[in-house]
């Protein structure tokens, strides 16, 4: 195989003879050199997932600079659109060229992106500068993944996955707490700009540890899938951001933009099956685990943003919770989440053993959701926290769990691919997750708001259903208890539908196929196996610091 890793020789000798305990300070050296790599991945990771967060904080100090309040939205639609449409184009560049070169070039793009929407002088700069760091995100997620493939065995990798959910934890409790300090005491540009030194640090650390095998294909990119792709993945984006909101689901522009992704997608897939270098090789999805993980990822980020999205909304609105540490009422699903991941790692390291995981998890998540929807205006804080606790056990089971099996699932030449897949499907399913759980929980709250309210509650609701703290405190009694109850039937009415998608998840986990995980003490593939194989088993090293 062209990318197949070796195992570094020991570098000291003595006399002609290895020199005494050598071996023992060659793995020494290696552990700390992966660890130092991990780091700088984590950093990395953390760059991707806390920068919506901090920037969705200071968005009103921005506008209230910037102007250009009718485009708010587009600073955000922006750059989720550049991400998810690179987001499989990196996998492949890595796989095509190398990982570590695409990884440090996303990198790269982000930072300039992240500097220039920093430096911008009116929205329409911002939004273009975003899509440019939207495009450099696309590819530090999946470089993450991808490397972390390469440099560990998926025996072993199982190991690592709390440090994974750790920094998505983190990112998710911190980041609008981080985003607002940094807007009152630094000013609005410094979200942007507290990404370069982190930056940086992640880029020296990977230029001069990481050492992962150089390659090169001669296969020319795939350009026409690539359009096609992207142009599908962009306007199914745009339907699940603007449908319900921007536009009525049924309006001219949103069938539109149906059609175009509908028609970019099977014309994508078409080609892809004439490509000499298919951007997403169609042969990755013949292996039932990955396909089956691909899946429970789409619902799994179906469920896990819907959740996001409407719990804070609930205990702000109903339960009288303060909004200025917002990402703190989360802390009882990310903390069980944290937890349960990292327990799930280790068992799976020690024994090999994986397909219990999605099978609990997938359990756990409709369990969860359905005490979710079970919620009232008389629920505690203490009972709600259980509930998200039972949830975030659940996407414990199945983060990084879906992950370490499709990876398993392919070649190591397509690694880069199947990486990028599977973080795709995973943003696909957050998009309608928002859109669909949205759309129901804002048409529930205006019918109860009218029921309840009459003409002021239609009024008061027909712009959106979501009501800030500052416009809930001015309510009269009558109206803001009316509100309460609307956002409990909201909320019902979303989980309960999450519950219900989520029962596709455990569906698709009871057909997995447990199949070996490769890698130290992972054991052979038995024959007749209908899972791709990989001839090397062992990881490539970084190079000792």
């Amino acid at each position: 195989m062209a990318d197949k890793t070796k195992a570094a020789e020991p570098a000291a000798e003595h006399a002609g003879k290895p020199a005494e305990g050598q071996p023992a300070a060659d793995g020494e050296k290696r552990q700390r050199s992966v660890r130092v790599v991990l780091m700088a991945l984590m950093i990395a990771m953390l760059l991707a997932m806390l920068d919506n967060m901090i920037v969705g904080t200071a968005m009103p100090t921005i506008v209230g600079e910037l102007g250009g309040l009718k485009h708010l939205s587009w600073v955000v639609t922006g750059y989720t659109l550049a991400t998810a449409a690179s987001t499989p184009i990196w996998g492949k560049l890595g796989d095509m060229y190398g990982r570590k070169g695409a990884f440090m070039t996303s990198i790269v793009i982000f930072l300039i992106g992240s500097a220039l929407s920093g430096m911008a002088q009116d929205m329409g700069q911002l939004i273009g500068f975003r899509a440019i760091q939207g495009l450099g995100a696309g590819g530090l997620m999946v470089g993450v993944m991808a490397i972390i493939g390469d440099l560990i065995p998926p025996r072993e990798r199982g190991k690592y996955q709390g440090m994974m959910a750790g920094v998505m934890a983190f990112a998710m409790i911190l980041g609008p707490l981080v985003g607002g300090t940094i807007t009152d005491h630094w000013g609005w540009r410094w979200s942007f700009y507290i990404n370069l030194p982190l930056g940086v640090v992640a880029l020296i650390a990977v230029s001069v540890v990481l050492h992962l095998p150089k390659k090169r294909v001669e296969a020319k990119i795939d350009y026409l899938g690539a359009g096609l792709l992207a142009l599908g993945i962009s306007s199914i984006v745009l339907v699940t951001a603007w449908g319900g909101t921007e536009y009525a689901w049924g309006s001219a522009r949103i069938m539109e933009l149906t059609g175009i992704g509908v028609a970019a997608l099977v014309g994508f897939l078409f080609w892809q099956t004439k490509a000499a270098a298919p951007v997403m090789p169609l042969h990755i999805f013949r292996s039932r685990n990955f396909t089956l993980m691909s899946t429970i990822g789409f619902i799994t980020g179906f469920v896990m943003f819907g959740a996001v999205l409407f719990l804070p909304l609930y205990q702000q609105s109903v339960q009288g919770a303060s909004a200025t540490n917002s990402g703190l009422l989360l802390l009882p699903m990310l903390g069980a989440m944290l937890a349960v991941s990292m327990v799930a790692g280790r068992v799976t390291t020690n024994s090999g053993r994986y397909k219990i995981f999605p099978l609990v998890g997938s359990v756990l998540m409709i369990v969860g959701l359905f005490l979710l929807s079970q919620m009232d205006t008389e629920t505690t804080r203490v009972t709600s926290g259980l509930y998200m606790a039972v949830l975030g056990a659940g996407m414990g089971c199945l983060m990084q769990v879906t992950m370490l099996v499709a990876q398993n699932s392919v070649e190591m030449k397509d690694m880069g691919v199947a990486s990028s897949s599977t973080t795709l499907f995973r943003t696909l399913g957050s998009s309608f997750g928002v859109a669909i759980m949205g759309a129901l929980f804002n048409h529930r709250v205006q019918d109860v708001m009218a029921e309840r309210a009459g003409a002021i509650g239609s009024k008061l609701t027909e712009k959106s259903a979501q009501l800030d703290a500052a416009s809930l405190a001015k309510l009269p009694a009558e109206a803001r208890e009316a509100y309460q109850h609307a956002v409990s039937s909201g909320t019902h009415s979303a989980f309960l539908l999450g519950s219900v998608v989520a029962v596709l998840a455990l569906v698709a986990a009871v057909f997995v196929k447990e199949v070996p995980l490769k890698g130290a003490g992972g054991g052979a593939p038995k024959p007749g196996e209908d899972e791709v194989r990989d001839e090397a088993s062992q990881a490539p090293l970084a190079e000792p610091v």
